[in-house]
């Protein structure tokens, strides 16, 4: 029995392409910057690539999103037809990814059990969310999954492996793998490098990975009882990883028992991260409102908080707009993280007010967004992430958009494959 959920996987690797040209970036970066979509599309040409087999979120909803999932399933076939996958049965693949800053992030890929993810509030699953699931974000991208033969994942998973006993004994010994690819990523993203990894590193990592789920460690661990082992916390792609959830549940019950055991649709492909990597570091997710009005919205904040300013107690929000920009200080947060009070908050307001909120990643960003007319920003800080596992086992998931792993040009981009057909 897998005690861990999670396994080697049948991977898809292209072959003969450029592989820059192949590699784009996590669908759901640059929502709003249609321009850095734009630039890909111009860079990719008509050149094989990733890009033709996923939908970028700042495209979801668009008139033509029939036309752009049927080709995106036609692209799919056709890249199959045409034998541009390299295939890899049941391998783990390590991967190092050399950020922009220049640190290298390692990386584990293989897949995850979904009948061991459940992102529901309360949930005691070996695999959770770390922020609420939206579940009206979930329809649109079942859409595109529910017919495609592939699927490319741009899902991070992490390990709370303070010891570093999963992915860092496979850095010690990649000269000993065989190398898979080595190249730049495109629009200065940095580097990535990929290895098989052999029978000795698939069987120490899977021993690993059983000591970090096993319930008295864990319950030692954590000074916990009765809330059951987490051993992966979704750290990025958790709506991607729910529509495979989602998909999963519904063709199940066309399944017999013995074909429930090893559909391919069972498993979902995933990159898994070690939370105390040096290079993985927690960013603020910031928020810019569209279509509001900056005054009537802080004063409906004072209406529904006691909102101060200066030293004291409380929640500090820093908020940018085109009338300036200021601090202001939530004396009665009705959340233990600023974001959360403001999220609850937020979403009163543009549910009552109308106005589009966006999600972006950088300061430097939600600022000139923030300062254009009727928009405004607010700046979040940063979550510690040594407070991910034990906030998630004890209060279950952050408020929506809590946390970034890093910079958009950091996120993961697509590259492997795997047929879930």
């Amino acid at each position: 029995m897998n005690v861990t959920g999670f396994q080697a996987g049948d991977l898809l690797l292209p072959r003969q392409v450029d592989l820059t040209k192949w590699s784009v970036v996590a669908c759901d970066q640059y929502t709003s910057q249609p321009e850095y979509w734009e630039a890909v599309d111009q860079l990719v040409g008509s050149a094989p690539s990733s890009l033709r087999l996923i939908l970028p979120e700042a495209l979801l909803g668009s008139p033509d999103g029939d036309r752009r999932i049927a080709a995106i399933n036609e692209a799919m076939h056709r890249y199959q037809e045409q034998g541009i996958f390299a295939p890899y049965p049941h391998r783990y693949l390590y991967l190092e990814r050399t950020q922009r800053d220049g640190a290298i992030r390692r990386g584990l890929m293989g897949v995850v059990d979904l009948e061991q993810y459940d992102y529901r509030p309360g949930s005691r699953s070996l695999v959770r969310a770390t922020e609420g699931t939206v579940l009206e974000r979930i329809p649109p991208r079942v859409k595109v999954r529910k017919d495609a033969p592939l699927e490319l994942p741009h899902i991070l998973l992490l390990i709370d492996d303070r010891e570093k006993t999963v992915l860092e004994p496979l850095a010690a010994r990649k000269g000993e793998l065989e190398a898979v690819y080595d190249f730049p990523l495109m629009m200065d993203s940095g580097h990535l490098k990929g290895w098989l990894v052999d029978d000795e590193g698939a069987a120490s990592l899977e021993a690993a990975l059983a000591r970090l789920a096993d319930p008295a460690a864990f319950d030692a661990k954590y000074q916990v009882q009765g809330q059951g082992v987490l051993l992966f916390a979704v750290g990025d792609g958790n709506h991607s990883l729910a529509t495979a959830k989602t998909c999963w549940e519904e063709l199940k019950p066309s399944l017999s028992l013995a074909q429930r055991e090893t559909h391919p649709a069972r498993w979902a492909l995933v990159e898994v991260v070690n939370l105390h990597d040096p290079a993985l570091v927690f960013e603020p997710i910031h928020r810019v409102l569209f279509q509001v009005d900056p005054q009537d919205l802080l004063e409906s904040l004072s209406r529904v908080h006691r909102v101060g300013d200066g030293e004291g107690p409380g929640q500090r929000l820093r908020w940018v707009s085109a009338q300036g920009e200021g601090v202001l200080r939530i004396e009665d947060p009705d959340s233990n993280l600023p974001v959360g009070t403001l999220q609850r908050f937020l979403d009163r307001y543009l549910e009552e007010k109308g106005g589009r909120v966006d999600y972006v990643h950088g300061e430097d960003v939600a600022r000139r967004l923030g300062s254009q007319p009727h928009s405004m920003a607010f700046l979040l800080p940063a979550m510690a992430k040594e407070d991910l596992f034990p906030t998630v086992i004890l209060d279950g998931a952050l408020p929506r958009k809590t946390f970034s792993m890093g910079h958009a040009w950091d996120k993961r981009f697509y590259l492997e494959a795997r047929a879930i057909r």
